[in-house]
């Protein structure tokens, strides 16, 4: 679905956002960490109430935008060559791409080292790259849903089907199905930061909102989780 640019004048200034539609029952804003804001909004809903309603969570927008900014600048653009740095599970490696006679990603003592048949191009590269960041998100993350599952099993909850895919706006969801989504670049953040979210979305199975009850379940299952969500947001590529 194809997000459409719009801006609206607050204060002094123009606050832009990108604006999709989808079959939600309620509006969400959200502020990715580059600053850019992502509008979801139900379908048949007026622009003018959406414009509306943008405009009166001006402030706290703002304020994610600030809060956003202290972080930059972030790890800059990557080019897949030899030299740069890599994040995977909270630390940094750094590239080595060797031609070989067979493809393969190693991780060893700081280093991510690409061997790969071809003449090195930088597509190539992260193509090889992309793969493996996938199979090792599928592995870290079916281990951290096991270290988190236990507490709400005990509960009496059902299981949850934990997927994987790249999304925009969200590390994590859990849909009225029954599937737990995790953000593919989960992988770059540490294994406490994924527990965190695993467990965030889990705290969803009793209270579908982010009310004061919410809370107190993360808060119970996760003592001090706040310190995990900073450190998930400081990781940010």
């Amino acid at each position: 679905m194809t997000a459409l640019p719009y801006n609206i004048t607050y204060g002094q200034e123009t606050l832009a956002f990108d604006l999709l539609f989808s079959r939600r029952r309620t509006m969400q804003i959200a502020v990715l960490p580059d600053g850019n804001v992502i509008v979801n909004a139900p379908e048949g809903i007026p622009l003018d109430e959406i414009k509306k309603r943008v405009r009166n969570r001006g402030r706290w927008i703002r304020s994610k935008q600030v809060y956003f900014q202290q972080f930059r600048p972030r790890t800059p653009p990557r080019h897949y060559v030899s030299g740069e740095t890599h994040l995977y599970l909270g630390k940094q490696y750094r590239l080595k791409v060797l031609g070989g006679a067979e493809s393969s990603v190693k991780l060893s003592r700081g280093w991510l080292t690409v061997e790969q048949t071809g003449d090195g191009a930088p597509s190539i590269v992260k193509r090889m790259l992309d793969r493996w960041y996938a199979g090792k998100a599928a592995d870290q993350f079916s281990a951290s849903f096991e270290r988190c599952w236990p507490v709400f099993e005990k509960q009496g909850f059902k299981r949850p089907n934990l997927k994987i895919r790249s999304m925009k706006t969200r590390w994590g969801s859990l849909s009225s199905k029954g599937n737990l989504t995790l953000n593919t670049k989960l992988i770059l953040a540490p294994r406490e930061c994924i527990d965190y979210v695993l467990t965030h979305e889990l705290c969803h199975l009793a209270h579908k909102n982010h009310g004061p009850d919410f809370y107190r379940l993360l808060e119970r299952t996760m003592p001090g989780w706040e310190k995990y969500k900073t450190k998930l947001e400081r990781s940010l590529i």
